[in-house]
Formats: structure tokens, sequence, C-alpha cells
């Protein structure tokens, strides 16, 4: 484990800046697996989409993404986080300004990094994407065991490895992965279902467009206080070395993101009362440009990710320049603390991100 363990604390010991009067009542958190924090705050690679190797149609993306100016190459592929969150919320991770955020584990992988975020540490026992139930007490479990929020915390997620990350079956924590269906009787749900049956499964899991309409309509039906959604089909594009279609797959899915966000600010229970979280689970590489397919222990800077966020509780400090350090395992009790909760388990807890909290 890397030197992070020198920051980690009990949870019990965590510092309550917090704990003061709040008005987040909910929460949205988006996991977002195997982004790059490079597009996030620099835009297109243009040494990605010169590559015919990766990029097939080139002229399409340059003419769609591409300008000589970061600030504008950025907005053209994320117009909604460089407007919306970069005015009201906070953006952390451009390593080019020295602001940076990594994964505390050493394995830089889907598993070890969604646990991470999940249960506040980097999780030993999680050292690989074998579908083995964690046994480590998560933030949602957490959550859903307070009497105010029990029954309301549903994830959605493109792979049935959530059920292994969060310990389905111990937590009873409302869970739709892969082919899971929603048994409700709404006929909105209803069609998603048999929409999910007769779909092709490229990657043999769930689309993510189908992910994000079923964690919708469930919203709508339903009101969750607390909404975890994951979409995969980014980090399988960066897999199968397919830049077009990564990039047009980050472009649409930050709309879906804009769209849920937006539904949420027409709903009373939700307008000004939710927080939204957005972070991933490993980078991929980059210093070897060809390594951008990849991630893992032999790929090193995959350990670079980002953090996206907005709420009613947090300072606009739009895209962090400060130079500092920041890790995923920060996630876990920061979800808690907009909660007004001090997230406290039977292993250690990495501290809240303070610089979200307003003093």
């Amino acid at each position: 484990m890397r030197s992070i363990l020198l920051f980690v604390c009990l949870g019990l010991g965590l510092v309550t800046s917090y704990a003061q009067p709040r008005k987040t009542e909910n929460l949205l958190i988006v996991g977002w697996d195997g982004v790059r924090w490079q597009e996030i705050f620099t835009g297109i690679d243009s040494a990605l989409i010169n590559d015919p190797t990766f990029t097939k149609r080139a002229g399409a993306l340059r003419t769609q993404y591409w300008d000589d100016s970061v600030q504008a190459r950025r907005k053209k592929l994320f117009p909604w986080f460089w407007s919306t969150i970069r005015d009201s919320g906070q953006l952390y991770g451009n390593r080019t300004i020295g602001n940076k955020v990594d994964v505390s584990n050493p394995y830089n992988l889907t598993g070890p990094g969604f646990t991470e975020t999940l249960v506040g540490f980097a999780d030993p026992a999680v050292n690989s994407n074998n579908k083995i139930l964690n046994n480590s007490t998560n933030v949602l479990e957490f959550i859903n065991n307070q009497k105010e929020y029990k029954g309301k915390v549903a994830v959605f997620a493109m792979s049935n490895l959530f059920d292994y990350i969060l310990n389905k079956p111990r937590t009873g924590l409302m869970i739709s992965c892969d082919t899971d269906q929603v048994d409700r009787p709404d006929k909105e749900i209803r069609l998603l279902n048999e929409m999910q049956q007769l779909a092709p499964k490229p990657f043999g899991e769930r689309p993510d467009l189908l992910t994000y309409f079923q964690a919708k309509e469930y919203l709508k039906a339903y009101r969750p206080r607390v909404m975890y959604l994951e979409m995969g089909e980014t980090d399988d594009y960066g897999h199968a070395g397919s830049y077009d279609f990564y990039v047009s797959t980050l472009h649409s899915q930050e709309a879906m993101i804009a769209s849920l966000w937006n539904y949420i600010q027409s709903i009373p229970q939700y307008k000004d009362k939710t927080t939204l979280l957005i972070a991933c689970d490993h980078g991929r590489g980059d210093k070897v440009k060809k390594q951008w397919t990849s991630h893992g222990p032999q790929v090193p800077d995959s350990k670079d990710i980002f953090i996206l966020a907005m709420g009613p509780d947090m300072p606009a400090l739009g895209e962090v320049g400060t130079d500092s350090q920041l890790y995923q395992g920060q996630m876990a009790a920061t979800i808690a603390g907009f909660l007004g909760l001090n997230y406290v388990a039977e292993h250690l807890i990495m501290p809240v991100i303070q610089t979200m909290f307003k003093k």
C-alpha cells in the first residue's frame, strides 16, 4: 500500500467541520469507469486522434471536438462540466497545474478502485476484479442502515461486479446491474426490462444507456435519497483501442449526467437539496501513448484520477488549481459527510475532503 496510510484515520476520529447545518438531503454519485483525467481537463488528445491505430474518423473528431485552446477544447467535449460545474462546483485532478487525485491502492483496477471509493480505504482483501464478496463495510451500506435512509439507497451499474463490491447478500442494498430487472409494475420499467433482454451486449454486459434510463425511471417513481450510478463503456472502448468511440461515449454520457441533474432540479424533493459527486475507479496510461488502452500496476500513471462535485453545501471553487493531493478513498467519508453523517466502520477510513464543505 502506498504512503497514503500516513494520512488515514479511524472513522471515530474524524473531525466534524462538515457537521454544520446542511442543505444536502439527497446524493447522486456517479462512478465512471476508466475515464482519463486528460480528456476532462485538456480535451481530446491530438496524438491519439492522429494515430490511425486508435482513431478511424480523425476528421470528424477534429471537426466536432478540436480547438487550439485547451479551455475551448475541453468545453467542446464536456460543455456541461465546463459551464455548470465550473461555475457552481469543484473540479479536482488537473495535474498540468499541480492538482492531483490518486488511487491509493497499488492495483489501478476496477474492483479495487470502486471498492476504495465506497469502503474508504485501500482494502488489501481486494486486489483484482475477481467476484468475491467484500467483507468490509461500505458507505452505502452504512447510510442505508441509518433510520432516515433505510430502503432509500439505490445502485444501478453496468457490471455485476457491484453485487460483490457491495456484498449484496449481506447488505440487502437495492442493486440493479448487468441482467438484473427491476421488479416494479411501472410500464416504463417493464419496457426497459424487455429492452435489456433484447439489446445487444457488445461487451457482455448491459449497455450504459439502459442502465441510465433504468436509474432515471426508478428515481421518477420511487424517489431514493441516495443514488449510485456506474457507467462502464468508457473503459470497454478504451481497452478496445477505439478512441473514436471512447470520445463519443464521454460526450454522450456527460449529457446523460446533465439530463439527470436537470430532471432532479425539477422535483421539489431534490431541487437545491442534492449533491452530485463524480469519480472514476482508475485512470489510463498517457506517458506512453499506446498505454492509453491499459491500466493496472504495470501502468503506473493509471493511478491518476479526478473528482467533480457540486451541491448546495459546497463552495464554488471551480477548477481547483492549488498544488495539492487528494485520494480516492476520501470519497466514502465525504459522501456520508454531505448527509451530516460521520461514517464509522470496523476498518480504517480516510478523512473527508475538507475543501468540499463550507466553513
